[in-house]
């Protein structure tokens, strides 16, 4: 039984006999063979070739690293050695065992001399424990178990699902606050004197929204629309912005307690990646000589210009969107199809937000190659340098193309355009668009609910489809049989390995970057439900709704569709947490801004304390925002329009002679009022004061919340004294002796 344990299995097509492809797959064979692996072949259509490796590659291992794993030295280190353990040491020899013409595997893969290298997923205790207590659906609302993720997949696949476990677990208290925000904003705020002003305007002229097909407009027109805007840009956001930032930061520091008591549960708190990777290149080769550590200052320029000039092409995609939008909306209103000339503008936003998904998918491919040919040209040291190099750049590429379209959405849109008789023109031909009258907070709204949306609908569709459909292609191609007979090899069809490779063979491939996809993938829905939450509550809703499903799909995937991934160690998420902390304070960043800039907030607090009614008289009976509306509207006289005929426009039969705009300027000479500069002074204020004290409680958070649990501390305070006090007392025998 023993005999028919395989680390490897390594799959090459039949190349004919003294062809190159033939003699370089034999050296390589050759050379694993000289370290003491044996070598299985099987034939079918294709060749499999099982590999297993000697012992004493395990016993060097366990010497060299003083394993934890293997307290009893004296006992068989076959079963000393976890299985994950084995797969990894044999996956590093297998890459880095070098042929007579210098050629490791990667290149005779490259050359197609050989097919696949994998692990296999095999019929084995924890397996099974994982496919019924893991990789199905009737499982999703059951704790993970992370113990037999790490027995079977290795550290930093457990660790990856115990941190997404316990972001999915905290995202409920998010999602509940979120749903508290909308709902008090659907029952409270939606009644609010402010929507009531805007439902009653039926006399206020606005000034038309574009240039051609464009009347003018009553206010009381976007009732509707003002009541949502309301929904969601009300004094409780204020408050769950602030709250959001501080669960960011108590998210972190909760995973790093977690974190701290589960690595020390597995004996990992002294494991060092740096000198287990020297361990295993003296066991591949003990002449081996370490690769010292480099920094050229020239490459590190070439490599900033170069991803300065990335963001600057990303940056200018999201320019052409709102090229796209501004465009969009004058030829929808001068549509002749009546639905689409009459809603115009929220076509125009929605169709923006359709193409900016459509620019994340494409970008996503892009940015990749990008960052990894910018990885090869920075030359890093090791796998785990380079991982954390492309980390980096691909995070922010991808926040560029995520968030550029929405940070022009939430501080730019309404503010560039101009105003009436001298708006800001595209090529001198197309408005720029305009806020809504109720304020710029919905279209930021409908921009991250259709993009979280369909990301999360199509996203997960396709990440669980496309492998799912290949699998059963693969399934359909079975090789047939017939070869072997005709070979005259019937008794190694009955070889009980060659039903299992096979089964092996046609699982989907996973690359080193498999587990890498999953958490960029969840760091980048970490930013929607941060970044911008002030704007979309429902965003934490929507991320725990599609995490709950992520988990159950991932794992799946894992277990049933693809071939088993190589274990690696790990004692930490690596880079992640940082690039999570930064997340965390981008987000104090942009919601403050979000509340400061985009949202009503300040301007309707300036008017109640300033300008309102109360502010005369004594009123207690008066709401303070009364008037509100009218004040923040301009005036505009008509004879100053650009394009104006001779004749006075008309409305319902009435000539007018002046429309309104959302601005704060002089009815005479269109300049800035004083209360435009009161509101700016106020919206400064209001961030400096809300970042600050954001930050501030981040930061006694972070401290009020220790990093490591007191139990953890003691218990490696414990180990420390017994491993001094064995060491004293064997000092003490020694001496005696």
């Amino acid at each position: 039984q023993n005999e028919e344990k395989w680390d490897f299995v390594l799959v090459s097509d039949i190349h004919e006999m003294g062809s190159e492809k033939e003699i370089k797959r034999k050296k390589f064979l050759d050379e694993l063979s000289k370290k003491g692996f044996t070598i299985k072949k099987i034939e079918d259509t294709k060749l499999f070739y099982g590999v297993r490796a000697p012992q004493h590659i395990f016993w060097k291992y366990q010497r060299l690293l003083m394993n934890p794993n293997s307290r009893q030295r004296n006992s068989s280190a076959h079963q000393d050695v976890p299985v994950t353990t084995r797969i990894r040491v044999v996956h590093f020899i297998l890459q880095n065992t070098v042929t007579s013409d210098l050629e490791k595997l990667h290149d005779l893969m490259k050359k197609k001399v050989f097919e696949a290298a994998f692990p296999l997923h095999k019929k084995e205790e924890i397996a099974e424990i994982l496919k019924k207590k893991w990789a199905r659906w009737r499982t999703i609302f059951k704790q993970q178990p992370i113990e037999a993720i790490r027995c079977y997949f290795g550290e930093k696949v457990a660790l990856y699902f115990a941190w997404l476990g316990w972001y999915t677990y905290l995202l409920m208290f998010a999602a509940i606050a979120g749903l508290i925000t909308v709902a008090a904003g659907a029952t409270v705020f939606s009644s609010s004197q402010v929507s009531k002003e805007i439902c009653n305007a039926n006399n206020t002229i606005m000034c038309p929204l574009c240039d051609q097909n464009c009347s003018f407009w009553v206010l009381s027109d976007t009732c509707t629309y003002a009541k949502v805007t309301h929904m969601i840009d009300n004094e409780a956001t204020v408050v769950f912005a602030m709250f959001m930032a501080i669960w960011a930061t108590v998210f972190l520091e909760l995973w790093k307690r977690e974190r701290a008591t589960v690595i020390t549960d597995w004996d990992l708190y002294g494991w060092d990646e740096e000198e287990e990777e020297l361990a295993l290149q003296l066991i591949n080769n003990s002449q081996h000589d370490p690769q010292p550590y480099q920094h050229s200052y020239f490459r590190s320029t070439i490599v900033l210009i170069l991803a300065v000039l990335m963001i600057m092409v990303l940056i200018g995609i999201a320019h052409a969107l709102v090229i796209y939008r501004a465009v969009a909306m004058a030829l929808f209103t001068q549509s002749e199809v009546n639905l689409l000339s009459k809603h115009a503008d929220t076509i125009a936003v929605l169709t923006g937000a359709v193409l900016h998904y459509i620019t994340i998918v494409i970008m996503t491919k892009v940015n990749w190659q990008v960052a990894l040919f910018l990885c090869k040209l920075e030359k890093p040291r090791t796998f785990s340098q380079r991982e954390k190099n492309f980390t980096v750049k691909i995070v922010i590429f991808q926040f560029f193309t995520n968030f550029s379209s929405l940070i022009y959405i939430a501080f730019f849109l309404g503010r560039i355009n101009g105003h009436p008789g001298h708006y800001v023109r595209i090529a001198g031909h197309w408005r720029l668009e305009e806020c809504h009258p109720s304020g710029c907070i919905t279209d930021l709204f409908i921009q991250m609910a259709v993009i979280m949306m369909l990301k999360q609908t199509i996203s997960n569709i396709m990440e669980y489809l496309i492998p799912w459909i290949s699998h059963q292609l693969r399934k359909k191609q079975k090789p047939s049989k017939k070869r072997s007979v005709m070979l005259g090899e019937e008794e190694e069809e009955e070889d009980p390995c060659k039903k299992q490779w096979l089964k092996n063979y046609e699982l989907n491939e996973v690359n080193v970057f498999s587990l890498f996809n999953e958490y960029l993938e969840i760091v980048i829905q970490y930013g929607f439900t941060t970044i911008f939450v002030a704007a979309f509550p429902l965003a934490p809703l929507l991320a725990l709704i599609n995490n709950v499903i992520e988990i159950h799909m991932d794992a799946i995937k894992m277990m049933r569709l693809h071939r088993r991934m190589v274990p690696r160690k790990a004692k930490d998420i690596g880079i992640w947490l940082q690039v999570l902390e930064a997340i965390g304070t981008l987000a104090v960043i942009g919601n403050g801004l979000v509340i400061a800039i985009t949202s009503d907030f300040i301007p309707v607090q300036v008017y109640k304390y300033m300008y309102s009614p109360c502010t005369k008289k004594n009123h207690t009976d008066i709401d303070c925002s009364t008037g509100y509306i009218n004040n923040s509207l301009s005036v505009f006289h008509i004879q100053d329009f650009e394009r104006l005929t001779k004749v006075l426009p008309e409305f319902n039969g009435v000539p007018i002679k002046e429309c309104r705009y959302r601005d704060y300027r002089n009815a005479d000479d269109y300049t800035y009022t004083i209360q435009f500069w009161h509101i700016f002074a106020a919206r400064l204020a209001f961030l400096i004061l809300f970042e600050h004290v954001a930050l501030c409680v981040k930061l006694i958070a972070a401290w009020y919340i220790p990093d490591v649990p007191q139990k953890v501390k003691n218990r490696i305070l414990k180990d420390k004294h017994t491993k001094l006090c064995s060491e004293l007392s064997m000092t003490e025998y020694c001496t005696e002796v």
